[in-house]
């Protein structure tokens, strides 16, 4: 049998050199731990963070039963999930399996990775701007699936290396930039909007060279869309989340150390150069692999980590809540770009960009606040 008991309340202090931010001074850590007889299993649950993420999660199934039951040919949910088991009409089994359910998918997965990727950066950082939207990552990889589009003329598993590709050299490209200085939250963010706003002008000069039709095919994919996804793009990302987010998973925990600052980590026997080595490639693997399927979809890596810590009032990176989070804010903004603004063809990144935008804006002005207090 197993044996339930409280957390033990912990308080780590950070290291003075370590260049964290506020968001990494001492904090407690409570919840319960379950344990098996023998110790061999130790998981930590809090109570708040498991209620929002089934919350959550009861709103994210909501809106995918609304996205594949509605639109011009509205479907019941029996005759949705008969199609999705196979027994539906020939009609019902066409709107559900070809044209709303690969894009419904895409949409959760591209969230989810989105958001892991934002949470751990946010975390590697401790800057609530820590993201690959700020940081250049997503601009880099855009420049790694633009040269294959444009230049290649590649195939979609060739975009999506090619975005990969972008994307690590951009975070090698910020880390030599950093090189010898620390991974400091403001100054990482600093040189990524430099490096990000170079990105731009590459990817503008590459549509320069491009034909008239690969130029329009490009600047489409830019503003980021989830329409004409097929099954081929979703069980590209389908298997990019399956391999990298349990990693991500595995590692949180020790991201949470690394948080408490270098010398605690250390401590308490974490390596913190490796840590932060695989969850930086983890990250850039993550919203490589999401931009090469939708293009560059903006500020789902920003708000989603951040509203889902808010929610749960987690001590640590909250990467399960992060990810459901996201799923939810992609697949409800593609709901309402094809809803409300129907039969116009509103690209999601569209949506997503304006709300972002906003959000970006009260971020900026919070934080603001918080450094004069």
């Amino acid at each position: 049998m197993s044996d339930v008991r409280k957390a033990d309340v912990s308080t780590a202090k950070s290291s003075p050199d370590s260049g964290r931010g506020p968001a990494h001074r001492p904090r407690v850590v409570s919840g319960t731990v379950l344990r098996t007889r023998g110790g061999a299993l130790s998981v930590r649950f809090q109570g708040r963070t498991v209620a929002v993420t089934a919350a959550l999660l009861t709103v994210l199934v909501a809106v995918m039963l609304t996205t594949l039951t509605t639109g011009d040919f509205e479907l019941t949910v029996g005759e949705v999930l008969q199609a999705v088991f196979g027994n539906g009409s020939g009609g019902a089994d066409f709107i559900v399996n070809t044209l709303r359910m690969p894009r419904l998918l895409t949409a959760l997965c591209v969230g989810a990775a989105l958001a892991v990727s934002g949470a751990i950066l946010t975390s590697l950082t401790g800057n609530a701007l820590g993201s690959p939207d700020i940081i250049g990552f997503t601009n880099g990889s855009a420049v790694g699936a633009l040269v294959v589009i444009i230049v290649l003329h590649g195939s979609m598993t060739q975009i999506a290396l090619g975005a990969l590709i972008g994307g690590l050299a951009t975070a090698a490209a910020v880390y030599l930039l950093m090189l010898g200085r620390g991974l400091q939250g403001f100054r990482l963010i600093v040189i990524g909007i430099g490096v990000s706003a170079l990105l731009l002008a590459v990817n503008s000069y590459l549509i320069t060279r491009a034909t008239f039709q690969e130029a329009l095919e490009a600047q489409a994919w830019l503003i980021g869309s989830l329409g004409n996804r097929g099954w081929q793009h979703a069980n590209a990302i389908l298997l990019a989340v399956a391999v990298l987010l349990p990693p991500a998973f595995y590692f949180s925990r020790r991201l949470s150390m690394v948080e408490m600052g270098d010398i605690t980590a250390m401590a308490l026997g974490v390596n913190v150069a490796r840590t932060r080595a695989v969850l930086l490639l983890i990250s850039v693997a993550l919203a490589a692999f999401a931009t090469a399927v939708t293009g560059p979809i903006w500020f789902i890596a920003l708000a989603a980590p951040q509203l889902a810590r808010r929610l749960t009032r987690s001590s640590g990176p909250a990467l399960l809540p992060a990810a459901v989070m996201g799923a939810l804010l992609l697949a409800a903004s593609d709901l309402a770009a094809q809803r409300l603004f129907s039969p116009a063809l509103l690209p999601v990144g569209t949506a997503t960009g304006t709300i972002g935008g906003l959000y970006l804006i009260w971020l900026l002005i919070t934080e603001s606040r918080k450094s004069r207090a």
